[in-house]
Parts: C-alpha cells; sequence; structure tokens
C-alpha cells in the first residue's frame, strides 16, 4: 500500500502533540494553536475518524503558571509544575473540543501501564470503550506520580505504546521541525527532508540527530525511535509540522508532508510476532467443537459459553493457548480473567454471565483483538 493510499484510508488515528508546539517554546499554553489543532480532529471525526490524542504540555504549562522559567532538576518539582499545568490543560482541550460537540475523557498513564500485561488490558478496555461512545481520550504520563519516567520518558515513545495498544492505523507526531532530514538542517542547510522511509531502519537513528529542547524531553532521535516501536503492531507513522496550516487535514487528503515512516509488516503479522515474541503460554483452555469452528473460520471473540476446560494458574493479561477437542492448537491470545475467574465463567452464556457477574463483566475470555489463529 502507497502513502497516499494508507493515508487517506486510515479509520484510527493516534495524534500526538508535543510541548513546543503547545507551549509556544515555553511561553505558555499557546490556546490559538490548540484551538486550531482541535478543529482539525473535530473535522476528522466528522469524517469517521477514530482519535487518540496523546498530549504533552503538562510540565511546561504547570511552569509557566509558577513562573519558571527553566525545566527544574528536581523530581518534587517537576511532578508539582504536571499537577499545576496538567488541569489546565484538559481544561482547553476540553472547551475547545466542546465546541464541536465532542466530549474528551482524560487518561494519565506512565509506560509500567502498558508494559504490565493485566494493567495493558485496562487500558485497552477503556480505550476502546471511550472511542466506541464517541469521546476523544486525551492521554498525557503521569508525571505526578511517576518516577524513572519523568527523568527519562517521553511522550513520543507512550505515543507508540498507545499506537500498540490501540492497534491504529496511523501515528501522527506533530512537532516544531518539517520531519525527518538525511542530516542536522541546523548544520546543514543543504540536507535534503527524507518524504518516505522504512520504520525501525537502523540508519535514521543517526541521521536524527540529539536530544529536544528545554522545555520538552523528545526530539527527532525519540520520534525515528517512536516509529520503530509503533510499527510493531502494523502501524504507519508520519512526523510533520504542527505549524504548517490545517496540517491534520491535509495529511488525510494525502498531502505529501513531513517524514512517512513505513510499517515493515502488516497489522496482522505484526501482532502475531509481537504475540509470539514477547510472552509465554501461560495456560490453555479447551474448546468444545462449535467454538473451535467459529474461531477457525469466523475471526470471533472467544467466549465462555464455548470452553469447556482450562489448564495452569495464568492471571489477567497472561498469554494462553486455546485448543480444539482434538487437542490440537486453534488460536492464542491474551485472556481477560486469572484462572478462577474464569473457572466460574466456563459454559456459561453472557447473558448468565451479566445476571451473575453484572452487565459491566466483560463478556469475552480472549478478545478478537487479542488474539491470533495459530498458522496464520
Amino acid at each position: 500500500m502507497t502513502r497516499t493510499e494508507r493515508l487517506t484510508r486510515a479509520r484510527r488515528w493516534v495524534v500526538k502533540i508535543g510541548s513546543a508546539l503547545l507551549t509556544n517554546n515555553g511561553q505558555g499554553l499557546d490556546e490559538a494553536a490548540i484551538g486550531r489543532w482541535v478543529a482539525q480532529m473535530i473535522e476528522l471525526r466528522r469524517q469517521g475518524i477514530e482519535l487518540i490524542l496523546v498530549s504533552s504540555g503538562a510540565v511546561a504549562a504547570g511552569m509557566r503558571r509558577l513562573g519558571w522559567t527553566q525545566r527544574p532538576d528536581s523530581l518534587s518539582a517537576l511532578q508539582a509544575a504536571a499537577s499545576v499545568g496538567q488541569a489546565a490543560l484538559v481544561q482547553t482541550y476540553e472547551e475547545h473540543f466542546q465546541r464541536g460537540g465532542l466530549h474528551t475523557g482524560q487518561i494519565l498513564l506512565t509506560h509500567e501501564d502498558l508494559r504490565k500485561r493485566g494493567r495493558y488490558l485496562n487500558a485497552r478496555g477503556t480505550l476502546r470503550t471511550l472511542v466506541e461512545l464517541g469521546v476523544v481520550p486525551i492521554i498525557n504520563e503521569n508525571d505526578t506520580v511517576a518516577t524513572e519516567e519523568i527523568r527519562f520518558g517521553d511522550n513520543d515513545t507512550l505515543a507508540a505504546l498507545v499506537s500498540n495498544l490501540v492497534e491504529a492505523d496511523l501515528l501522527v507526531i506533530l512537532t516544531d521541525q518539517q520531519g525527518l532530514y538525511e542530516a542536522d538542517p541546523r548544520r546543514n542547510p543543504e540536507a535534503r527532508l527524507l518524504p518516505e522511509v522504512v520504520a525501525g531502519d537502523p540508519a535514521l537513528e543517526a541521521m536524527a540527530g540529539g536530544a529536544g529542547s528545554g522545555i520538552s524531553r523528545g526530539g527527532m532521535l525519540t520520534k525515528v525511535r517512536a516509529a520503530g516501536r509503533a510499527a510493531r503492531s502494523g502501524t504507519a507513522t508520519l512526523i510533520a509540522s504542527g505549524h504548517h496550516p490545517d496540517v491534520l487535514l491535509a495529511l488525510r487528503e494525502g498531502a505529501m508532508l513531513g517524514t512517512y515512516f513505513s510499517p515493515r509488516l502488516a497489522r496482522l503479522a505484526a501482532r502475531k510476532q509481537w504475540l509470539a515474541g514477547q510472552l509465554q503460554v501461560q495456560g490453555k483452555l479447551f474448546l468444545d467443537a462449535g467454538a473451535a469452528r467459529v474461531l477457525r473460520e469466523e475471526g470471533r471473540s472467544l467466549l465462555p459459553v464455548g470452553v469447556t476446560r482450562l489448564e495452569g494458574n495464568f492471571q489477567r493479561g497472561d498469554l494462553v493457548a486455546c485448543l480444539d477437542p482434538e487437542g490440537r492448537e486453534v488460536a492464542r491470545g491474551l485472556v481477560n480473567y486469572d484462572w478462577q475467574e474464569a473457572q466460574q465463567r466456563l459454559g456459561r452464556s453472557s447473558t448468565e454471565i451479566a445476571q451473575r457477574f453484572g452487565a459491566l463483566d466483560e463478556p469475552e475470555l480472549v478478545h478478537r483483538d487479542n488474539l491470533v489463529l495459530s498458522g496464520h
């Protein structure tokens, strides 16, 4: 699929906006610019695009409110700035999205939330529900409680992990630069902007140069690495200037802006590679013939009603194998319950589960988004 085809067909976008853009290089929240980006996102929603926004700016906004001109080194001071600034940031977004009739939902994460399998499923379920409700999730790193993350983390990485989480079609990283150049344009004015590259190519890091500004924690290097991480789930990445007029709408129409990072693998292949390479099977679910057929032929989620027995002391979020009545592996995926909770639900219909455990209880043992057929 070509770049233009990928951009025009993408239906689920993760949009990341950096601190340098949001705060006009540390001068406080640039509400006019935020209003312009939000207006574009409102139009994208009207066109049927699902949006997840990853926004930096809390620490920088807090610094402005507290009258600080330089990012402090003290962890407690950084956390205080994040606490003050996060409230202002979310309030500003909510006001602008409300003008277009859209609601927002705040989600504060640390990278650990997306590395721990149980937390991963919790975050995934919340984001999936918000998107289905037409709400625009606004995600930031939880700087008020983070320790290692606030010193070394960056929202480029977080945006990539969120893209993996929701299996986004496209990650758009808006920055104050035009994209990735073959050399640092500040040192070499003749350096050429690269319109398209392959995500994960080791040669790209040498081109990316050094770290970011005193306001942001990232730089082009973190963005290049983020594109490589996003590609693990088949997500394409586009790094472009947030200063370009109507940049998001232009990208939606396939405009040749910024640098496009093409994933090496299609989504299914990337997803299967991730499941196979990152996790070991912690348990087994034995299916009846009907459930095995549904998984093989229809690609649906695995419901408890089709499971006859289980093996293993697995926990929520662990990888389990799904076996047919002959003991052949049909699929593997991330289970929504630990083994004791799963045992209580075996053989029960979704109606029975809702009556016994509550209507908000997840009906699937393994959701189809977290399930890959064996041999595919």
